[in-house]
């Protein structure tokens, strides 16, 4: 298989996530990119989104995953939203990246980020 990347980057999510029960009542925002691995050529050579990935469809299955539940981790989000990509589309390999853009850590930073990348 072709090591052909397409990747959705910076999708928007308003969630509540994490340890703090703060967070879980009064949420925040999260920043989630995809990068994922697939052979491109059928899709190149026709020109028919019949023979490609559907990036609303990638979109919808993150917001989805995303939406299901309130996770403590980041890692927890990034491994449902790896599994659910890898299930629903013909992949080699995913990458996901989760970020936290408003971290309680008692001091500025801009997030914290999260980044795993499964077969």
């Amino acid at each position: 298989m072709s090591a052909d990347k397409i990747r959705l980057v910076n999708i928007q999510l308003y969630g509540y996530h994490g340890v703090e029960a703060s967070e879980r009542e009064g949420g925040g925002k999260y920043a989630i990119d995809v990068e994922l691995t697939t052979d491109t050529r059928r899709a190149g050579a026709t020109d028919d989104l019949a023979d490609a990935i559907d990036y609303k469809a990638v979109y919808r299955t993150v917001r989805d995953v995303e939406g299901r539940r309130n996770y403590t981790l980041l890692e927890a989000l990034a491994e449902n939203v790896a599994a659910a990509l890898l299930d629903s589309f013909s992949l080699a390999q995913v990458t996901v990246r989760v970020r936290k853009l408003s971290v309680p850590m008692g001091g500025l930073l801009d997030y914290a980020e999260v980044e795993i990348t499964r077969p």
